[in-house]
C-alpha cells in the first residue's frame, strides 16, 4: 500500500498565508505537485467547501482540513507546521499544526481506517508535542507512520508547551468523578459529512472525558469506514445518549425513549466533558428531551438548538420541504393539463367533465378520439393539480413535526382550498398544523399512551385545532386577500406587467432554488389553474418564472465556453452539464458557480433574469406547463419570444460574469489585477471571507 505521507508532503515552520483558504490552497498545490492529485482547483474547491460547512480547527493549536475529491489520485496526508499560526475556528486560538487529509471519492476501507487513526492520534498531547519538536520532515513522517501503526510517540524533553496546548488543557473541563454517584452508562453516536476525521476524534474525546469522570461510555462511529452498530443490550442499559453529529443518525429509532443530548460533531472534540455532564444531568431529569418513538418531531428542535439554528432557519426548512414535495403534483398535473389543451383545444376545460363522464373509447364524443383523450388528460391533470395546496400544507407540517404532522397539514390545506384561501392559506395552514402537532407531541404522557400519540391523538387534536382556526378565524381574511391579489396581478398590463416581470426575474435568480426562488415559483403554479383564454395573466406569470429560472445555468454554461481561463476545471465540467440543466428549467445547475463566487455570479444572474422577465411579460409569452423548460415547447404561447427572452438574459448574465471576473478583482495589496492567476487569488479571498458573509444569499 502506498505511503500516506512522504517528506515532500511536509512543510515546516513556513508562512502559508493568514487565513485557512490560503493554507488549504498551498497544501493542495503541494499534493498536486507530488502527483497525488490530478489538479489543484478541484481539490482546493472540495476542501474549502468542507471547511465552510464546519471549521476544522480543534483545541491544542491543530487543524485538520479534509475532503473527499475526484481530483485525488491516492489517499494523501500533507502536513504543515506554521509560523505564524492561522485561525481555523478553534475556541482556544489559532492553529500551528495543519494536517490536510485528501481522500479519493472511492477510497478503500484500509486507507480510510489509517486516515481516521491519524486523526484520532492528534488529540494525544504527547503526539502533538513530538510533532512540534521535530526538526526535519523525515522525523514528521516517522511520527505519523508510528501513530498509524499504534507506536507511542517519544515525549521529548524539549517539546515546547504552546499556548494553544495549554488552552486546550484548560478547555477540556473534565467532570470530577466525585460528582458521579453509582455506576453510570452512556452511549454516543458521532458522525460528520466526510466521515474521516471529526467522527473519530469526537468519539475518542468523549470516551476519554467519560473515563476521567468515572462513566462507562460506548460510541458508535458512523464514518466512512464500516460501521459497527452498538449492541442493543448496551443501548438498553444506557442512562442517556449523546448525538455528536452533523448529519442524520442512522438507525435513530434504536435509541427511542432515551434522554438525548444533541450537538455538532465538533463540540464532541471541543467540549467532551461538558457533553458527558449534560448527558448525566439529562438522565436524572424526567422532563429531559428524549429520542422520540415515532420519528424526529422533537429531534428537529434539539438539533436546531444545538447547531444555533434560529426560528427563521427552521421556518425556511419547513417551507422548502413543503414546496419540494408539492412540485411533483404540480409538474405532473400541469403537463397533463397542457397536453389536454394540445389535444382538445382551449375549449377542453369547459367540456372535460362532461366528456369524461359521458363518453369512452367505444363511445367517442363529437370531434373524435383526440377530444376524448384531451379531456381525460385535462381531468387527470386538474385532479393532480388540486393536491397543490393540501400537499404544500401537509409537507410543511411534516417539515416541522415529522410524520404526525402530515394528516393535520393535509386537512388544513384542504380547508384552505375549500375556502378559496389558495397558496397563502396552504402556507398558513401547514405552519399551524405543524407547530400544533409538534407541541402536542411534546406533552408528557404515560408510557401506555405513547403508542397512540403519533397515529391517533396528535393527528386528531392537531387537525381539529388547525382546521378549526382556518374555518373560524383565518380562512376568510386570507381568501379575501388572495382574491384581491389575484385581481391586481391579473389586471397588470403594459408598464406594470413589465415591472412584475422584472420582480419575478430577480426573485428566480436571487438564490437559485432557495426560498426566494421557491416563493416566486409557487406563486406562479398556484395561479396556473385559473388561467383561461380570456385571462392569460396566470399563464404569462408562469412563462416569466420558468424563463427567468432557466437563465443562470445556461449563462454559466455559455460563460465557461466563452472564456475557459476564468473557471476551474471543475467549473468547466459543471458548465457542460449546465446546458441541459438550464434547458430543463433546473436553476440549481448554477449553484456550484454561485457557491464558489457569489458576489459576482448572483448579481449577474439577477440582472439577466430581470431582462428575461421583462421581455416575457412585455411580449405576452404564456406557458400552460409548470415545468420542463424548452422541452414543453408545445405548451408555450409565443414560443419565439420565449426563446429570444431566454437568450437575451443568458447573454447578459454571461458577459457580466466574465466582465466581473476580469475587472472586479483585487490583489492583496488592493491594486487592480488581471489574468487568471490574480482572479484565482481573489476567488480564494472571496470564498474564504465573503462567502461566509453571504450564506443567507447562497443557502
Amino acid at each position: 500500500m502506498t505511503a500516506l505521507i512522504t517528506p515532500e508532503l511536509v512543510t515546516l515552520d513556513a508562512d502559508l498565508g493568514d487565513e485557512p483558504a490560503a493554507v488549504i490552497r498551498r497544501l493542495a498545490e503541494r499534493i498536486a505537485a507530488t502527483g497525488r492529485a490530478s489538479e489543484v482547483e478541484g481539490l482546493y474547491a472540495d476542501a474549502l467547501a468542507r471547511e465552510q460547512k464546519t471549521s476544522t480547527g480543534i483545541p491544542g493549536g491543530i487543524a485538520i482540513p479534509h475532503c473527499r475529491s475526484a481530483a485525488v489520485i491516492e489517499p494523501t496526508l500533507a502536513m504543515a507546521r506554521l509560523a505564524p499560526a492561522v485561525p481555523f475556528g478553534a475556541k482556544d486560538g489559532p492553529a500551528d499544526l495543519i494536517f490536510f487529509i485528501a481522500a479519493p471519492e472511492g477510497a478503500d476501507q484500509e486507507h480510510l481506517r489509517l486516515l481516521s487513526k491519524l486523526a484520532r492520534s492528534l488529540i494525544k498531547k504527547d503526539f502533538t508535542a513530538a510533532l512540534r519538536a521535530a526538526s526535519s520532515a523525515d522525523e514528521i513522517v516517522a511520527l505519523v507512520e508510528g501513530a498509524i501503526a499504534d507506536k507511542p510517540a517519544a515525549s521529548p524533553a524539549t517539546a515546547p508547551a504552546t499556548a494553544p496546548a495549554a488552552a486546550s488543557a484548560a478547555n477540556t473541563g473534565a467532570v470530577p468523578s466525585s460528582t458521579i454517584s453509582g455506576p453510570r452508562r452512556l452511549v454516543a453516536v458521532t458522525a460528520c459529512p466526510t466521515g474521516i476525521a471529526h467522527t473519530y476524534m469526537a468519539a475518542d474525546s468523549l470516551v476519554a472525558a467519560a473515563k476521567e469522570a468515572g462513566v462507562e461510555l460506548q460510541v458508535e462511529t458512523q464514518g466512512s469506514g464500516a460501521v459497527t452498530p452498538l449492541d442493543p443490550a448496551v443501548i438498553a442499559a444506557a442512562d442517556a445518549v449523546i448525538f455528536a453529529v452533523d448529519v442524520d443518525v442512522r438507525g435513530k429509532e434504536r435509541f427511542a425513549g432515551k434522554p438525548v443530548i444533541n450537538a455538532p460533531v465538533k463540540r464532541g472534540i471541543d467540549e467532551p466533558a461538558k457533553m458527558v455532564q449534560e448527558a448525566l444531568a439529562a438522565a436524572d431529569n424526567p422532563n429531559a428531551h428524549r429520542v422520540p418513538h415515532f420519528g424526529a418531531e422533537e429531534q428537529a428542535e434539539h438539533d436546531a438548538e444545538a447547531s444555533g439554528e434560529h426560528i427563521g432557519q427552521k421556518l425556511k426548512k419547513a417551507l422548502l420541504t413543503g414546496v419540494s414535495y408539492m412540485i411533483p403534483f404540480v409538474a405532473g398535473g400541469g403537463l397533463l393539463i397542457a397536453l389536454g389543451f394540445l389535444l382538445g383545444g382551449y375549449t377542453i376545460s369547459a367540456i372535460a367533465d362532461k366528456v369524461v363522464l359521458a363518453n369512452s373509447l367505444t363511445n367517442l364524443p363529437d370531434g373524435g378520439l383526440h377530444i376524448y383523450l384531451g379531456a381525460v388528460a385535462f381531468k387527470i391533470g386538474s385532479l393532480s393539480l388540486a393536491f397543490l395546496v393540501p400537499a404544500l400544507a401537509g409537507y410543511i407540517a411534516y417539515g416541522i413535526a415529522d410524520r404526525p404532522g402530515i394528516a393535520p397539514g393535509f386537512t388544513a390545506g384542504a380547508v384552505a382550498l375549500f375556502m378559496g384561501a389558495g397558496f397563502l392559506g396552504g402556507l398558513v395552514g401547514g405552519l399551524l398544523a405543524g407547530f400544533i402537532a409538534h407541541w402536542i407531541g411534546g406533552w408528557p404522557v404515560p408510557r401506555w399512551l405513547r403508542g397512540l400519540m403519533p397515529v391517533v391523538i396528535i393527528p386528531l387534536l392537531a387537525s381539529i385545532v388547525a382546521s378549526g382556526l382556518m374555518f373560524l378565524v383565518l380562512g376568510g381574511p386570507i381568501a379575501w386577500f388572495t382574491t384581491v391579489l389575484n385581481h391586481w396581478l391579473s389586471g397588470m398590463t403594459g408598464a406594470s406587467a413589465v415591472v412584475l416581470g422584472i420582480i419575478l426575474g430577480l426573485m428566480m435568480c436571487f438564490d437559485l432554488g432557495g426560498p426566494v426562488n421557491k416563493v416566486a415559483y409557487s406563486f406562479a403554479v398556484a395561479g396556473l389553474g385559473a388561467g383561461t383564454v380570456a385571462n392569460q395573466a396566470p399563464w404569462q406569470i408562469m412563462a416569466t418564472v420558468m424563463a427567468a429560472g432557466m437563465v443562470p445555468p445556461l449563462a454559466m454554461a455559455l460563460a465557461t465556453a466563452l472564456d475557459k481561463s476564468r473557471f476551474s476545471l471543475a467549473e468547466r465540467e459543471n458548465g457542460k452539464a449546465a446546458w441541459l440543466l438550464g434547458a430543463s428549467f433546473i436553476s440549481e445547475g448554477a449553484i456550484p458557480f454561485a457557491a464558489a463566487d457569489p458576489l459576482r455570479v448572483i448579481p449577474a444572474s439577477m440582472l439577466g433574469g430581470a431582462v428575461t422577465g421583462a421581455l416575457c411579460m412585455a411580449t405576452g409569452v404564456t406557458s400552460q406547463a409548470p415545468h420542463g423548460g424548452i422541452f414543453v415547447f408545445f405548451a408555450i404561447g409565443n414560443l419565439l419570444m420565449f426563446i429570444v427572452s431566454i437568450l437575451a438574459g443568458m447573454v447578459v448574465t454571461a458577459l457580466v460574469v466574465l466582465a466581473l471576473k476580469r475587472w472586479a478583482v483585487r490583489r492583496p495589496d488592493g491594486t487592480a489585477a488581471d489574468g487568471v492567476k490574480a482572479d484565482r487569488a481573489a476567488t480564494v479571498a472571496g470564498t474564504g471571507t465573503a462567502t461566509a458573509d453571504q450564506q443567507g444569499v447562497t443557502a
